[in-house]
């Protein structure tokens, strides 16, 4: 029913508007019977893993889709961005955007290259180009845009700095799978992109990733060591690890991608009708999207001035949660505020104005074929309830036991590093 009382909100011990939790990145499933035809092929095969054919054929359709000659499939979008680092030779340091998932900086520092995290663009929220020459030093060997919420980086002006200061240009396109920028495929740019198929993706693989690319010789590398350097049986010609991706892993990949096109035309739909609902508000903006580019609109984020609704973000992010609505806060806090960056680099939020601000203000909300409209309208209710009743509400809040710190200090230097929480979102 909708909140008619500040009382009736959860959070203020009211009933919880949705008895089963609507989730950011709740699975995309697809086919169900194809799927599960695909695994019982598979199981008749007894081919499991180690390149098999669904496995090769999924590489075909995502090379097909990311307008590239190869795509080499992996285990999840990690392993694809620490083999796609090590292949292109990264080493020292490698310029990276703070405003991401924490896996794009443990990629690099994982094999012990230190990430410098640049800061975002205010309207793309993309590593700013602008920023980049500053922090450019001998010992720089590449840059890592990410292409956020499926949006796309400054590609020209990347590939112009890369080229100029002669590094490595790599993209974490984890969010960005079936996307175009200036008429062409993301996954075609730069000396590699990076996919993440993971179960919050809207393509997924289960768990999965890959590396996309033009060049013959890093792909033919790329391809050794995701499989511990085997050429042969019992011939080694490279180090490597074991980044292959399982058969059923794949045959779930095919079948997401004969539903693609239904997948998209869902997340297009949801997106704008949060757009119709939430429209008016003042203080909350929708993050749009290039319409005349291919997008897979997987991501609805807003921005949520608290200057203006006189409610901050994380407030309405607790009051959501406790109506059962799981928004997301992407990125809070930003890598550099977590570990091991914050103990390594304790003042890098000074040069990171535009990431701290923008840390502060974005939610993202439920979508994708688990959400339909009648949930999208009651969740808009909501955020419209709670802003027009902003003043009373966020005084109530303020005298509830605190659920978390609002936006941390800058850290003092500690050489403690917290233990790992028993769940860690995964890429």
């Amino acid at each position: 029913m909708p909140k008619l009382n500040l009382s009736d909100l959860a959070i203020l011990g009211g009933t919880p508007e949705f008895t089963k939790p609507l989730h950011v990145g709740a699975p995309n499933i697809g086919n169900k019977a194809a799927f599960l035809e695909r695994v019982s092929d598979i199981l008749d095969r007894r081919w499991l893993s180690n390149g098999g054919p669904f496995e090769k054929e999924f590489e075909k359709r995502v090379a097909e889709i990311a307008g590239t000659k190869h795509a080499i499939a992996t285990c999840n979008g990690t392993l694809a961005l620490e083999i796609a680092i090590r292949g292109l030779g990264l080493t020292g340091e490698v310029i990276v955007p703070a405003f991401t998932f924490v896996a794009t900086a443990h990629a690099l520092q994982w094999q012990e290259i230190t990430p410098v995290f640049c800061d975002i663009d205010p309207v793309s929220c993309n590593i700013d180009p602008e920023r980049i020459e500053a922090m450019i030093t001998p010992k720089t060997t590449g840059i890592i845009g990410v292409h956020l919420w499926g949006r796309p980086c400054d590609t020209t002006k990347l590939a112009e700095i890369a080229q100029r200061r002669n590094l490595k240009l790599l993209y974490d396109a984890s969010h960005a799978f079936g996307c175009t920028h200036l008429g062409q495929p993301i996954g075609s740019f730069g000396d590699a992109e990076v996919f993440s198929f993971h179960a919050t993706k809207f393509l997924n693989t289960l768990e999965g990733g890959a590396v996309v690319t033009n060049n013959d010789e890093l792909a033919a590398k790329l391809r050794l060591m995701k499989n511990f350097g085997f050429v042969q049986y019992d011939k080694v010609t490279h180090v490597g690890t074991n980044a292959k991706m399982n058969e059923v892993s794949a045959a779930m990949g095919i079948t997401s991608l004969e539903s693609m096109d239904e997948f998209i035309k869902t997340n297009y739909r949801n997106y704008k009708l949060y757009e119709h609902h939430l429209r008016g508000i003042a203080g909350v903006r929708i993050m749009s999207f290039d319409e005349s580019e291919r997008c897979n609109y997987q991501y609805v984020v807003l921005e949520i001035d608290d200057l203006t609704t006189w409610i901050t973000r994380d407030q309405i992010f607790h009051a959501l949660h406790a109506e059962g609505v799981l928004a997301r806060r992407y990125f809070y806090p930003g890598c550099h505020r977590m570990e091991p960056y914050k103990s390594y680099f304790p003042h890098a939020g000074l040069l990171l104005p535009e990431t701290e601000r923008m840390s502060g203000l974005v939610l993202s909300l439920p979508t994708g074929t688990a959400v339909g409209p009648d949930e999208i309208e009651r969740v808009c209710h909501l955020i419209r309830f709670m802003i027009q009743h902003a003043h009373e509400l966020s005084d109530a809040l303020s005298k509830l036991p605190s659920k978390q710190p609002e936006r941390p200090a800058v850290p003092s230097v500690s050489v403690n590093v917290p233990s790992l929480p028993p769940m860690v979102p995964s890429r």
